[in-house]
C-alpha cells in the first residue's frame, strides 16, 4: 500500500482539515459539546505540554490511568499528534498489577485523573529507574503532581503557530494495551497506526456510517471496545457521545437525549437495558454486542425490543471487531458471530495447524491489516504467528458461508477419560434449557478421569430445577460431556471487559458445587 492510502498524520488534523465545523465530542454529563476545530484546539494545547514532559517524544510510552472521559480522547489524540505510544492502564487493578505491565512495557510518564492521582503517585514509586513524573488532568491534591491542562477552550492564538504534527507511518506502534489474562498472564498487544484506521474502516463497511450519526461510548477507554468509538468517530467525521459511567437508567436516557444511533456494550450491560424497560428509539442503527458470548434468551429479547443488536467476536489483538453479524443473521442462524468483516480472514485448523472441513471444530487463525504486529516479548510472538497467520487461541467452526461460531478458548479445552471436551458447546446446551439464564463451564481435576466438567448456572428465575437440567443434558450431550458438577449463582464472575472469570468459576464450583455424577440418566 503507498502511503496515501494511509493517514500521514494524527485523524485530529485530518479531520479539522476537512469538517471543522462539525460535532466532534459531545459530553452527555456535562452537556457540552466542541467542533473538531475546538476538538484540535485541545488537542494542540495538550500535546504542547506533553512535548515538555517526553524528553524524546516519538520514542516514549505515555501511560494513561484515566477512567472514560473527554479528556481521554484529547490525550490520545494529543500523543498522536507527537508520535507517542499510548499505554491505557486499568484504573481497577491494584498498584502491584500495575506496576508489573508498567516495568514490562517501560512507561516515561503517567496522567491520572483525581480518583487516581494516589494510585498513579504509588505506581510512579513502585517503578525502578529515573522518577517518572505524573501529571492530572484534574487539580492536583499532592504537591508532586502537576496539572495537564486538557480540559478549557483555547483561545485561538493567530500569532502562535500550531504545532506540527508528527509524521505517522502504518506500522507505527500507537497503542500498547493488555490482554484480560482469563488464559494465563496478560499478554501486551503492540498495536499500529495501520491497525487502527484498517479497523474503523472494516467497521465501517459491515455497520454503515451515516451523516448523522452519534456513537455513545460508555465502556473503560483502557479498552479496545471503549476507545474504538473515539478513534473511529475522528475517523468518519462523526460525534462521539462520550459517558463517564454506564448506568441502565442514565444510559437509557443519554441514547434518547442525544439520539445516538450506535452504542458499544457487552452482554450484561444490554441486559440491564432491558431490565430497566428500556425501548430504543428509531435513530439507533446498532448495538455493537462483544466482549463475551450472547446467549439465545438475550438475543431473543433483543429483537422482541427491537434492539439492533450485532453480535461480534472480536479481540484486543485485531483491534476489535473480527467479524460481525447482523440482527437478520442471528434471526435465522443462532449463535453465530458472523461473517469476518471486509479484508480480515480466518481459517479453522486443527491441532497440527491443517484447515478443517467446513462446519468441523477447530482454532481461528486470522490474518489481515487489523491484525497485531506482534506481542512486547518477541518469544509470544513466535508462538503466537503462523505461516496463515495469528492463532487466536479460540475454538468455533464455521459454515459455507464463512459465518463463524465461537465455542471457547482452546486451552479450555477439559480432556475427561481421554475424551475432549469443548466447554462452550456444553454451556450452548445449558442456556437453551428455559430456566437457565447463562452458563460457564470449566474442568475440575478429577481423580479418576484427570478432569470431570462442571458447569456454573445463573439461573433465570433464582432457582433451578437440576433434575431437568440434566434431563436436557441428557438428550443433547454424550454421557461424557454432560456437567459432574454444578453451581447454581445469581450471576457469572466477570472480568472488567465482561468476559467470564473462569479462575473465579472453578474456586466458586469447588466451594458450592453439586456432585451429581451418579443422579440418574433420563430413560
Amino acid at each position: 500500500m503507498t502511503p496515501l492510502e494511509w493517514p500521514t498524520r494524527d485523524l485530529a488534523s485530518h479531520r479539522v482539515a476537512s469538517t471543522p465545523g462539525r460535532t466532534a465530542v459531545i459530553d452527555a454529563d456535562a452537556g457540552e459539546s466542541w467542533t473538531f476545530r475546538e476538538l484540535d484546539r485541545r488537542v494542540d494545547a495538550a500535546a504542547r505540554e506533553l512535548r515538555e514532559l517526553l524528553e524524546n517524544p516519538h520514542e516514549e510510552r505515555l501511560g494513561l490511568l484515566l477512567d472514560t472521559r473527554p479528556a481521554f480522547a484529547t490525550l490520545f489524540f494529543a500523543a498522536m499528534r507527537l508520535g507517542t505510544t499510548v499505554v491505557p492502564l486499568n484504573v481497577r487493578e491494584t498498584t502491584a498489577e500495575l506496576a508489573g505491565k508498567a516495568e514490562r512495557i517501560g512507561i516515561d510518564a503517567v496522567v491520572c485523573e483525581d480518583d487516581t492521582e494516589s494510585a498513579a503517585l504509588e505506581l510512579a514509586d513502585a517503578l525502578e529507574g529515573a522518577p517518572t513524573p505524573v501529571r492530572s488532568v484534574d487539580e492536583p491534591m499532592s504537591g508532586r503532581v502537576r496539572t495537564l491542562a486538557v480540559g478549557e477552550k483555547p483561545t485561538p492564538d493567530e500569532s502562535r503557530l500550531a504545532l506540527e504534527p508528527a509524521t505517522l507511518e502504518p506500522d507505527d506502534t500507537q497503542l500498547i494495551l493488555f490482554t484480560s489474562g482469563t488464559s494465563g498472564e496478560p499478554k501486551g498487544v503492540r498495536l499500529t497506526v495501520g491497525n487502527l484506521v484498517a479497523s474503523a474502516t472494516a467497521s465501517a463497511f459491515r455497520l454503515g456510517v451515516d451523516r448523522e450519526d452519534r456513537w455513545l461510548c460508555c465502556l473503560p477507554m483502557y479498552h479496545m471496545g471503549g476507545l474504538a468509538p473515539v478513534v473511529r468517530s475522528a475517523l468518519y467525521g462523526t460525534p462521539v457521545v462520550i459517558q463517564r459511567e454506564f448506568d441502565p437508567r442514565e444510559t437509557a436516557r443519554t441514547l434518547e437525549v442525544f439520539e445516538a444511533t450506535g452504542i458499544s456494550l457487552v452482554p450484561t450491560m444490554c441486559k440491564r437495558l432491558l431490565e430497566v424497560g428500556w425501548e430504543p428509539a428509531d435513530s439507533l442503527r446498532f448495538v455493537l454486542l462483544g466482549g463475551a458470548p450472547a446467549s439465545s434468551e438475550l438475543l431473543e429479547r433483543c429483537r422482541d425490543a427491537g434492539v439492533p443488536v450485532h453480535p461480534t467476536y472480536g479481540m484486543t489483538e485485531t483491534a476489535s471487531q473480527i467479524a460481525t453479524a447482523t440482527p437478520a443473521e442471528t434471526a435465522v442462524h443462532e449463535g453465530t458471530a458472523g461473517q469476518p468483516l471486509l479484508f480480515t480472514d480466518v481459517t479453522v485448523v486443527d491441532e497440527s495447524g491443517e484447515p478443517v472441513p467446513t462446519g468441523e471444530i477447530g482454532e481461528f487463525v486470522v490474518s489481515g491489516p487489523t491484525v497485531t504486529s506482534g506481542y512486547l516479548e518477541a518469544e509470544r510472538t513466535e508462538a503466537a504467528f503462523g505461516d496463515r497467520g495469528l492463532h487466536t487461541g479460540d475454538v468455533g467452526y464455521a459454515d459455507a458461508d464463512g459465518r463463524l461460531w465461537v465455542l471457547n478458548r482452546w486451552s479450555d479445552r477439559i480432556v475427561t477419560g481421554g475424551e475432549n471436551v469443548d466447554p462452550g458447546a456444553v454451556a450452548d446446551v445449558l442456556r437453551s434449557h428455559p430456566g437457565v439464564a447463562d452458563a460457564a463451564v470449566v474442568g475440575l481435576e478429577d481423580p479418576e478421569w484427570g478432569e470431570r466438567v462442571a458447569a456454573l448456572l445463573a439461573a433465570e428465575e433464582g432457582s433451578v430445577d437440576l433434575e431437568s437440567v440434566l434431563a436436557h443434558c441428557d438428550d443433547r450431550l454424550a454421557g461424557f460431556k454432560r456437567p459432574k458438577t454444578i453451581a447454581v449463582a445469581d450471576s457469572l464472575p466477570r472480568t472488567h471487559s465482561g468476559t467470564v472469570d473462569r479462575e473465579a468459576v472453578g474456586t466458586r464450583l469447588l466451594e458450592s458445587g453439586i456432585d451429581v455424577s451418579n443422579w440418574s440418566r433420563s430413560t
